[in-house]
């Protein structure tokens, strides 16, 4: 979900950065794009990090067989 989300910010960003041209008082529009571009270069690093540490996660099974004879 991570790596989606970043993406979806990234294209926004780029939206909002290169190909809007719009006014809204006290906030400028490229600004805003770059902003969201960081986050998502953010959200697929962090997505990527939890994917890492999830996959080194290890589960060991112990088996113990008792003999009993006699």
């Amino acid at each position: 979900m991570g790596i989606g989300v970043g993406v979806v910010l990234i294209v926004l960003g780029a939206i909002f950065a290169f190909a809007l041209d719009f006014n809204i008082a006290g906030v400028e529009e490229y600004v805003l794009g770059w902003i969201l571009i960081l986050g998502g270069v953010l959200a697929i690093v962090l997505g990527l990090f939890q994917t890492a540490q999830r996959n080194r996660t290890h589960s060991t099974v112990e088996e113990r067989r008792y003999d009993n004879r006699p």
